[in-house]
């Protein structure tokens, strides 16, 4: 899954998007990750992160170019400075990008990146059994709308 940064800017399958700003591919119908990407947009204090639900065009184009599976969403796709990053690593660099208090959780990479995966994992095959499905994707109040992509 390692690639170059703004590999996908090469890839004809990946439609142009704006990427100046970190984007998480977030799965729109997990109720979870719809909760994530709902605390990213409130303490997000400078607007930094854009957001594509995984359902989207742009969202299985993403997962298909890093060899992800475009029909389970079980972990989320954080770009940042064209790099895309996956489960745990992406969570704590979410979390640095939000900024404080919120970027403390930094300091979880002292737990080998094997056990947070593994954790991740568990928690990312079972979300929809331990938080549930949404019907329709996930869509964010008319104040956030721009910093949706499609």
């Amino acid at each position: 899954m390692n690639r170059p940064a703004y590999s996908y800017r090469h890839d004809g399958d990946v439609p142009d998007f704006p990427d100046t700003n970190p984007v998480l591919v977030f799965d729109g119908e997990c109720v979870m990750c719809s909760h994530s990407a709902a605390f990213v947009l409130r303490h997000d204090r400078h607007k930094r992160c854009n957001f594509v639900a995984a359902q989207s065009d742009l969202g299985r184009a993403l997962y298909r170019h890093y060899r992800l599976d475009d029909g389970d969403f079980e972990t989320f796709v954080l770009l940042y400075d064209g790099v895309a990053h996956f489960r745990s690593d992406a969570a704590l660099k979410l979390m640095s990008l939000i900024g404080p208090p919120w970027s403390l959780a930094a300091a979880l990479r002292i737990v080998p990146k094997g056990l947070r995966d593994l954790i991740y994992n568990y928690v990312a095959r079972n979300r929809y059994r331990f938080f549930g499905r949404r019907e329709t994707c996930f869509l964010p109040a008319p104040e956030d709308a721009g910093r949706f992509l499609s």
